[in-house]
């Protein structure tokens, strides 16, 4: 055998089965280019999961459209619509996921290339993963929707912070960065062990609009001996642009994040495993 099928066979056993969760909330043609993104990876996830916080039949539409020849199965995870419940349907989408490991982005994020690939090359035991993400400006985002093409050229126009759009493998052992996790925490660009998720038991569902339940799940992560590490120049992403949601919840969700840092909590009580007779109309297609 040569060298190079030994290394691909030596890979093919050794390397997590891979969920993609993809958060979205009524933004279809977004969706539609971060799917079109998906197909284009190298390495593909063994699945992508849409955790849907109640959008309506439009993104159905593009779902049930991309399902036809997607090349892995996709599945969507939807919940009925009363208002922003973010870390509920992200909880639902973990509870459905099948893989070991679980990269997690919003639905404002479109994947370089070479996203899952330098994840999973990026995975180790004991900790989860903090990405970056390249901002594009409105005309940048308004065309790719136009356009319907994925592709961001790394010297075209409408890239601010063009440092997280740079693809360099060999650069990213050496970011360190901020391992508070109350510093840049951004669950629109994570990565994380199913294990250890289900440890922690997964997002608190108690947040509900904008805000911290990201930086609470890492606080609860670090507290359970889960080490925070940063990815840059490998999974890039890109971020497009939209109007910032509300933050008229962020002052109730900043409460139960002290709550949690002063308490030291490994686990929430409202989270993958839910308090006995709590129900949720759940679908999954």
């Amino acid at each position: 055998m040569s060298d190079t099928l030994r290394l691909q066979s030596h890979q093919s056993r050794t390397r997590p089965s891979t969920s993609l969760i993809i958060a979205t909330y009524n933004w279809p043609a977004a969706l539609d280019v971060i799917l079109r993104s998906v197909r284009a990876q190298r390495t593909m996830p063994d699945e992508v999961l849409i955790a849907d916080d109640g959008s309506g039949e439009a993104t159905r539409l593009v779902i049930v459209a991309h399902q036809t020849d997607f090349p892995v199965p996709l599945k969507h995870v939807w919940h009925e619509d009363r208002g922003f419940r973010l870390a509920a349907i992200r909880n639902e989408a973990i509870r459905q996921a099948q893989g070991d490991y679980i990269l997690q982005v919003d639905g404002d994020i479109v994947l370089h290339p070479r996203f899952v690939e330098q994840h999973i090359a990026q995975a180790r035991p004991g900790s989860y993963v903090q990405g970056s993400r390249c901002m594009l400006s409105r005309e940048r985002t308004e065309r790719m929707l136009r356009e319907r093409n994925p592709r961001v050229p790394l010297l075209g126009r409408g890239l601010k912070n063009r440092l997280n759009a740079v693809y360099c493998p060999l650069l990213a052992p050496l970011v360190g960065g901020p391992r508070d996790p109350d510093r840049r925490t951004r669950g629109c660009h994570m990565a994380f062990w199913r294990q250890d998720l289900l440890m922690v038991n997964g997002y608190d569902e108690r947040f509900e609009g904008w805000g911290r339940e990201d930086s609470e799940l890492a606080a609860r992560l670090i507290h359970a001996g889960v080490q925070r590490r940063n990815h840059k120049f490998g999974a890039v992403a890109y971020h497009l642009w939209h109007p910032e949601a509300t933050r008229a919840a962020f002052p109730a969700n900043h409460a139960i994040y002290l709550e949690t840092i002063a308490r030291q909590s490994r686990r929430c009580a409202t989270g993958l495993v839910r308090p006995a007779g709590a129900r949720e109309l759940l679908v999954g297609v």
